[in-house]
């Protein structure tokens, strides 16, 4: 499978302006093709090919005078961005027929230069190297510096640079990594967990552990909430407003780097220690239009199945998800009696059937373990018909989150 593992570079102010060149160019050269759509469509005529959009917005455009600019930056960065336009008009139509799972997707959009994100794309043929000295050479930029906080386990394909909100610099590789070598890795276990997600804490297992919620944004309001209000008395369009607003970004992406690296731990951990995992499919979209929003949002648990998802399907793991329908707070675990529903406020509760004193969230992930029916055999194969490691596409360079750590 591919996977992407980010490292932040460290550009002097010369490859700070090369960079604001080359997204600037990749910007408008998106817009361009954005717009050639756009007119085709109002005007009833045919979309232009990829071909035909590459000749006229890159090969034409730089020989003009208002497009010549162009030729300051790599070609490939250019044909990257009229890539990105072609997956985001087909991503868009496969929305409407319904053939692409998730949420609706809008139409395109032009890209503005206040995006709190600007991303480049290089490819193999745009001959970007890594130098001898632990640098990131790339074409008609220069060789950046990179804190590597790892080794690359192979040769990536590809590699994005990407700046954020907070005024931070990441190059993403491309990897393609080896499935056997991967699951080589994992060592030999017969465990099976449940897990049932909540915010008194954030996990709660089938074997009686409970993990704390770390309420990242919760410990970090009072000083989110000062950076924001010296962000509103700035004047508007001021040197002043832009330190004070790469300020507030700076305190969220603090705030977001920190929940991703709990994330990440308690993810491996979890897939290192157990050959099949059972978890609830939650509906975190309607939770998050509920008075607990903020909460929600604050333990990220779409982000943490995410991360399951992927690591079960990387190193040989099983992942099993519940309908979300599944009754397992009111099921009793150990007669298996449903006791009705049950408010938020009720921690504890005795089955009036077998009399067995129930902790809720330990109850719950039990019954996700049993609903999930997982079974593995000694040569670490899920037994249980149809249990399919969650599948994970390619990571793309809209998707990317950025981090220090390797996905």
């Amino acid at each position: 499978m591919q996977l992407r593992y980010a490292f932040r570079l460290y550009p002097d102010t010369a490859q700070q302006a090369a960079l604001a060149r080359a997204f600037g160019c990749a910007r408008v050269v998106f817009n361009d093709a954005v717009r050639a759509r756009e007119h085709a469509r109002q005007a009833g005529e045919a979309f232009p090919t990829a071909g035909q959009l590459s000749t006229c917005l890159i090969t034409q455009a730089k020989r003009t005078a208002e497009r010549g600019w162009l030729g300051e930056v790599s070609a490939v960065v250019l044909q990257q961005a009229l890539r990105d336009a072609e997956a985001a008009y087909r991503n868009f139509f496969a929305s409407l027929k319904g053939s692409q799972k998730g949420p609706r997707l809008g139409q395109p959009r032009f890209k503005s230069r206040k995006d709190a994100r600007q991303s480049i794309r290089f490819t193999a043929n745009a001959r970007w190297s890594i130098t001898g000295a632990g640098r990131l050479n790339l074409p008609k930029i220069g060789a950046v510096r990179v804190k590597w906080s790892r080794t690359l386990p192979a040769t990536p394909s590809s590699v994005t640079v990407i700046k954020d909100a907070a005024g931070r610099y990441f190059a993403s590789f491309v990897i393609d990594t080896d499935p056997a070598a991967d699951q080589a890795r994992m060592p030999e276990t017969d465990r099976t967990i449940g897990i049932d997600l909540g915010l008194t804490h954030f996990a709660v297992l089938s074997d009686g552990t409970k993990i704390d919620s770390p309420r990242f944004l919760r410990r970090a309001e009072k000083k989110l909430k000062k950076a924001q209000k010296e962000l509103t008395r700035k004047q508007k369009g001021s040197k002043n407003r832009a330190k004070a607003r790469l300020k507030v970004a700076r305190a969220h992406a603090k705030v977001a780097d920190a929940r991703r690296e709990f994330h990440h731990q308690l993810s491996t951990q979890l897939i290192s220690e157990n050959q099949g995992i059972a978890v609830e499919d939650l509906s975190v979209a309607g939770l998050a239009r509920t008075k607990l929003a903020k909460s929600v949002h604050d333990a990220g648990w779409a982000q943490f199945l995410s991360m399951l998802e992927y690591k079960a399907q990387r190193y040989g793991r099983t992942l099993v998800k519940i309908g979300r329908f599944e009754p397992t707070s009111q099921t009793c675990s150990t007669c298996g009696v449903k006791d009705g529903p049950k408010p938020l406020n009720i921690r504890e509760w005795t089955c009036t059937a077998c009399g067995t004193v129930h902790d809720r969230d330990h109850n719950a992930a039990l019954n996700v373990k049993t609903a999930a029916g997982l079974a593995v055999s000694a040569c670490r194969a899920p037994v249980r018909p149809g249990a399919i490691p969650a599948q994970r596409e390619e990571t793309g360079s809209h998707g990317f989150p950025t981090g220090h750590r390797a996905a």
